[in-house]
Order: C-alpha cells, then structure tokens, then sequence
C-alpha cells in the first residue's frame, strides 16, 4: 500500500515541475521578445543619428568651404585676399 500512495506523490511532483519549466519557457520568451523590441528601438535610433551625423558634415563642409570663408572675410570685414605685388617670399 505503501508503494501505490507514493506514486500518485510522484506524479504530482513531475507535474509540477513541468508546469514550472513551462513557465519559466514563457517567462524566458517575454523577455526574449522584450529585449529584441528594444534592440530594434535603439537601432531605429542609432540610424536616426548616423543620418543626422551625415547632414551635420555635410553642413560644415558647405560652412568651412575656402569659397565661402573668402566671402564671407570680405563682406563682413571686409578683407581683401593680397595681391601678387603684396606678398613677399622669405626664405632662410
């Protein structure tokens, strides 16, 4: 009798660990899901950057071009680029 008593014990505790298995399966693919929702944030955000990255260069190259320094010298300060006659070659 002893015998018949523990095997529906057993059953119940293989039960249990096959529900718990089965939740930590779900609780594991939560977070699995979780964690790539994330990743597909932040690469949406590090492609946002990256292209406002790019139109930041392409600003200051159009801002520091040698064309637009020299105009902009001589309409605000209005400085002059020397002539051939103004400079001097020194050597040593």
């Amino acid at each position: 009798m002893m015998g018949a008593a523990m095997k529906p014990l057993w059953v119940v505790a293989v039960l249990l660990l096959v529900l718990g298995s089965a939740f930590s399966i779900i609780g594991s693919t939560h977070a699995s899901r979780s964690f790539y929702a994330q990743l597909q944030d932040l690469e949406a955000r590090r492609w946002y950057l990256e292209e406002e990255y790019s139109r930041l260069l392409l600003e200051q190259s159009t801002l520091a071009s040698h064309y637009r320094i020299e105009s902009e010298a001589g309409a605000t300060l209005g400085l002059l680029a020397p002539s051939h006659d103004q400079t001097r070659l020194v050597a040593k």
